[in-house]
């Protein structure tokens, strides 16, 4: 075996870390400043060192403090920006302009399919609550040619949903769902489930009904996700818009 090749981090990658660093950040300074502020009378982020616009603005303005004050003094000053700071709000400007142009593409992405889902047998799914034009895409473009498919069983069990089955002694127990299928239209089922969710009334009983019966947050958005998918088939087969009535 040759020699592994080196990890490669993308930009997009570097702005999601550079985020994720400056939101502890903020956190960590934000939690020890409303510590210290209770325990020794602080009463602004100057006092434990944050950059204001005057100098004097920077020294502490506490009361004499304990142990403790001071321990919580030095975390926040660590936790706060270096010497170095200049140079990484240099590369973020430059990953955050890089995130800018990307979002103008996904942007100009979407306005193309929003060109061309009309004319797909995909359309009447829009008229769904909470399906635009990126859910609705996702689903055609995984579901394929919608004449392929024999009902909204098949789709379903192509995704990966349905749950592993196990026999022993003539006695059957449903496991885990299988994950044997494509993920994209994986994604897309359990992406319309949650677009269910969150806005329609029937839906949203449902999925209340299941939470009160104990069932977990995974089970639901499987159960959404079917529940979705039946919908999705029987609109595309019906050329018909959503009809809440039907799936009360």
């Amino acid at each position: 075996m040759g020699p592994r090749p080196p990890l490669r981090i993308t930009r997009l990658g570097r702005v999601v870390a550079l985020l994720i660093v400056c939101g502890v950040i903020i956190l960590s300074t934000g939690v020890i400043w409303r510590v210290t502020q209770r325990a020794s009378g602080l009463t602004t982020p100057a006092a434990v060192g944050v950059a204001t616009s005057s100098p004097a603005a920077r020294q502490p303005k506490a009361a004499p403090a304990g142990p403790l004050e001071d321990r919580l003094l030095a975390a926040a000053r660590d936790a706060l920006p270096t010497a170095d700071a200049a140079v990484a709000r240099a590369v973020l400007a430059a990953d955050l302009a890089l995130l800018a142009v990307l979002d103008e593409q996904v942007t100009a992405a979407e306005q193309q399919l929003a060109t061309l889902l009309p004319d797909s047998p995909y359309a009447a799914l829009t008229s769904v609550p909470g399906w635009a034009t990126v859910r609705a895409g996702n689903y055609g473009a995984a579901v394929g040619d919608p004449h392929r498919w024999p009902g909204p069983r098949q789709i379903y069990r192509a995704s990966g949903l349905s749950p592993m089955q196990y026999e022993s002694a003539g006695k059957r127990r449903d496991g885990s769902i299988s994950r044997e299928g494509s993920v994209e239209l994986r994604r897309a089922l359990i992406d319309l489930g949650l677009g269910l969710w969150l806005n329609d009334p029937a839906a949203k009983a449902y999925g209340q009904a299941l939470r009160a019966r104990g069932k977990k947050g995974a089970v639901i958005a499987c159960a959404m996700a079917h529940r979705a998918n039946r919908i999705a088939y029987a609109m595309v087969r019906d050329h018909a818009s959503y009809d809440p009535t039907r799936w009360a």
